[in-house]
Formats: structure tokens, sequence, C-alpha cells
């Protein structure tokens, strides 16, 4: 291990433990050693699957029943993401939850991981919702997506909520807004907030993005964790980078680590 890494290691360490409440917000980085790829790169899920891409946006997705069509098709069969467990980042974050030091988590991913790690359900924010629900775009029906993939199993290609709406997965797709709660959530986190502990994440990608400036505005400091350097690692005390499911452990002194 290289020298400064470990003083960053030890650095961003000492930080966690100085930290009383901490808001903690993660990308797709956290999940890539789940198996889970990107989208855009070469072996990206758009790049193999261009239908994938046009599902993910709300004006194609309730305009072609055969975007829809093909959409279900992939996530019943669950060629998607087969098989996918949380990684030793994603549960490095308990150790933070059992100390009392976590107070929100806030994640721009929808593969449902950190639920499935353990973490409280009540602290953590899905900024761009998730797909182990599904949800009608006419009424407030919602349920486990897996209700929908067993009627798609038994032969149902394009199946619609009982009131007769279009049924997508409980993600935020390219045309939606957000959902103004988990706005709020996220705002009242970083006022709340005494360390930004941010992983995964580029952070390009508003508004989740903001809170970098958010947290320099309130004197709130940071600790970056990613496989790149990022543009807001200037803003930070310490900016890490390697493996999260590698770094992230020791940083927290994980017991799985």
């Amino acid at each position: 291990m290289q020298k400064n890494l470990e003083d960053d290691l030890k650095e961003a360490s000492q930080l966690l433990a100085e930290a009383k409440n901490v808001l903690v917000v993660t990308g797709a980085g956290i999940s890539t050693d789940s198996g889970i790829p990107d989208f855009r790169g070469p072996e990206g899920v758009w790049t193999k699957n261009p239908e994938l891409e046009k599902a993910s946006n709300i004006d194609f997705y309730v305009n072609d029943p055969e975007i829809r069509k093909s959409n279900w098709r992939v996530f019943a069969s669950g060629e998607l993401w087969p098989n996918i467990k949380p990684n030793k980042g994603h549960l490095a974050l308990l150790d933070l939850e059992k100390a009392d030091k976590l107070g929100t988590l806030v994640t721009q991913n929808v593969d449902g991981l950190h639920h499935a790690a353990g973490t409280d359900p009540n602290k953590i924010v899905e900024i761009h919702g998730n797909v182990r629900e599904a949800v009608c775009l006419s009424c407030d029906w919602r349920d486990s997506i897996e209700t929908v993939l067993e009627r798609v199993r038994n032969g149902e290609e394009d199946p619609h909520c009982d009131c007769g709406g279009i049924i997508k997965t409980a993600t935020i797709m390219f045309g939606q807004n957000l959902v103004p709660e988990d706005l709020k959530r996220m705002l009242e986190a970083l006022d709340s907030c005494d360390l930004l502990l941010t992983i995964g994440t580029s952070l390009q990608v508003f508004p989740v993005a903001s809170v970098i400036e958010g947290a320099v505005l309130r004197d709130v400091k940071i600790v970056i964790v990613n496989g790149q350097p990022t543009s807001s690692d200037i803003y930070a005390e310490v900016a890490v980078q390697g493996s999260i499911s590698e770094v992230l452990p020791l940083i927290l002194n994980s017991e799985d680590s």
C-alpha cells in the first residue's frame, strides 16, 4: 500500500471517528464490486442494449408498448443484474450505523443494495427511486416488483394496473421530477450533519452534487471516497482513491474488512 494512501486512510478514519452525525451520499461506484456495470461505458447496460436506455425515458416508455414489453422481459429474466449482493463497501456502512453516527444515507443508486445490506430503511433516501418496487402512473398503487414480474413470467407482456394505468419500476426516469420529500430530507440531513461522506460518486449529477456546495457553505467537513479523482476533491479534507469495497472498510474500521 502506498504511503500517501495510508495517510489518506488514516486521516479519513480519524475524521469519521470524531464525527457525530454523518450524511452519506453514495453513487454507482459503491456497487461496482457487486457486479453492477455502469450504463454508458464499453460494457455498459445501455451500450449493450440501447432499448433499455429508451426505456429509462418516461416519454418513450409511456408511448411505446414495445419498449415496455422489452423492458419487462429483461427484468423478468433476471439477466440485467443476476444474483447481485451487497459487497464489503455496503456492509462497512453498517458499522457507522452501529456506532450511532449515521444520520442519513442518500443514494443515487436504484439497486436496493443498501437495503439488502441491512441499513435501517428509515435512514435511506433513494433519490432516484428503486427497482425493488413497481408503481402505477395513473393512481397511487405501489407494490413489490415481484408481483409484476410474476405476471410477466405468466405471459403478460405489458402488465397494467387494475385502474388501467401503465405500470413501471419505482425508478425516477429521465423526464420525471424527483420526489420533493426526498429532496427535503437530503437538505435537512445536510443542515444537521457535521461530516459529509461521499462514496463512489463523481459528484457531477445534480441536485445530489449540490451537497458539496451546501457542506462548504455550512462549514461541514467533507470526506470523498471514489475510484478516480473528482472535481470536488479540492473541497474535501481528504479524498481517498481506490476500490470502494477495499478502502471503505479500512476507513470505517469495519469488522468485515
